[in-house]
């Protein structure tokens, strides 16, 4: 029989991650008038990322989160540690000008790097492994990784290799690729144990969470007031970091981005031998289609798979019935294990696949629309959100002139045009085009 979380920490999605959290403790809804220097809506990892970078500089910080810590992507998705953006340097040097480009180049690695060093300062037990392969389909999938990997070195990545057909099998136990690319400053890890870890690290900093507590309104002005049902909390900064879960409350910059589900199975603790030899060096993998599959091991010798998507937020009817024979496909090795886990979840997504980070006023800051590259660039955002609330906003303010485009149609026709461009890209993929 599947799992499912305790009754202690009810309020997540069941999720293997949710099952095997570490920290299953309910902190307290809101329901007392707080002062404090920021109020930080959103716990997930852009928010706890960027609570913890302030706390860290000695500001007193207040989260509220309208249901529990990691309870949406943080909480959800693949853990896999993915290098850069969701579009790759070139592409962003031709839209925004080389300047731009190496701005951003140059802090690429950064979101990887500070998760690391979280894990390590603060002792998070989250089940880090090293090194991410990303595998190709075709001849023209590797020349353009080939290219990326040049494109990549340019801006200082050292730990990008080339993988013949002949040396897949290294990395994963499969048919299925042509070749590929490995990553040695990507990896994996449990994401919900990552943000509950940060979380506790921020609380070590004498900050405050707030579950359960979801805002209801705001009052802007030089001191603005975030409200809930049986609470408020007056600040001198508010960040908004809701991402694909934000509240309507914020419609400026919620209607500029589009939550799009993404699906996850987890098979049942498999012989340590088999799920070694499906995945001998213990990468996480992910394929260069434009719909892609994403999978790994994790830590008691399970197989996570993820693929497919949904442009209107929203999970088939059978997530098991929808993804398991991707996985099959992978790993026919498969075909008699049992499932233990589906889940589905969303991520927000831009009209430019670049982060929408900006501000509301003097006083309100935002950051999200990571477009399927959220674990590495919102703990950078995070980062890059304190630093311009203590008075250094040289790098946020790099990000926040990156133009912000409105999904064609407006809220109406948005979902049909994105559904038919992501059909086309898929007959790409399909056809090798």
């Amino acid at each position: 029989m599947p799992l499912s979380p305790l009754p202690e920490n009810a309020g997540h999605a069941n999720t293997w991650y949710a099952a095997s959290a570490r920290d299953r403790r309910i902190r307290p809804s809101l329901a007392e008038d707080l002062q404090c220097d920021v109020c930080v809506v959103g716990a997930g990892f852009t928010g706890v990322s960027a609570a913890l970078a302030l706390a860290e500089r000695g500001f007193s910080v207040v989260i509220l989160e309208a249901e529990r810590i990691g309870f949406g992507a943080s909480g959800r998705n693949g853990g896999q540690i993915v290098n850069g953006y969701s579009r790759d340097l070139a592409t962003i040097s031709a839209r925004y000008g080389k300047d731009k480009a190496v701005r951003l180049g140059e802090m690429s690695l950064e979101g990887g790097a500070i998760i690391r060093e979280r894990i390590s300062r603060y002792a998070i037990d989250c089940d880090l492994r090293e090194g991410g392969f990303f595998a190709a389909f075709s001849q023209k999938q590797m020349h353009e990784m080939e290219v990326h990997k040049r494109d990549w070195e340019r801006y200082g990545h050292p730990g990008l290799e080339m993988v013949s057909r002949s040396e897949v099998g290294a990395y994963v136990q499969t048919d299925r690729y042509t070749g590929g690319m490995i990553d040695r400053l990507g990896g994996h890890i449990h994401p919900l144990n990552l943000v509950l870890g940060e979380a506790r690290a921020f609380e070590q900093q004498n900050g405050r969470i707030f579950e359960r507590s979801r805002v209801l309104q705001m009052d802007d002005g030089e001191r603005p007031v975030v409200r809930t049902a049986a609470g408020s909390v007056t600040c001198e900064y508010v960040l908004i970091c809701g991402n694909a879960y934000l509240a309507p409350q914020f419609p400026a910059i919620s209607e500029r981005v589009l939550p799009v589900s993404s699906q996850i199975i987890a098979t049942e603790p498999l012989d340590p031998a088999l799920a070694q030899s499906l995945l001998p060096a213990d990468f996480c993998v992910e394929d260069a289609n434009y719909v892609l599959d994403y999978f790994r091991r994790t830590a008691d010798n399970r197989i996570l798979y993820g693929g497919g998507i949904g442009y209107d937020g929203r999970d088939p009817h059978d997530i098991i019935e929808a993804i398991r024979p991707k996985m099959l496909k992978t790993f026919p090795q498969l075909t008699d294990a049992r499932i233990d886990f589906a889940w589905g979840g969303n991520f927000a997504l831009t009209l430019t696949r670049i982060p929408h980070v900006g501000r509301l006023s003097p006083r309100v800051y935002f950051s999200h629309g990571d477009s399927g590259h959220g674990v590495t660039t919102t703990h950078l955002l995070g980062r890059i959100l304190g630093e311009a609330v203590a008075g250094h906003a040289e790098r946020f303010d790099v990000w926040a002139s990156l133009p912000n485009l409105p999904f064609p149609g407006g809220s109406r026709l948005r979902v049909p045009i994105t559904q038919l461009g992501a059909w086309w890209y898929g007959l790409r993929d399909r056809f090798g085009i």
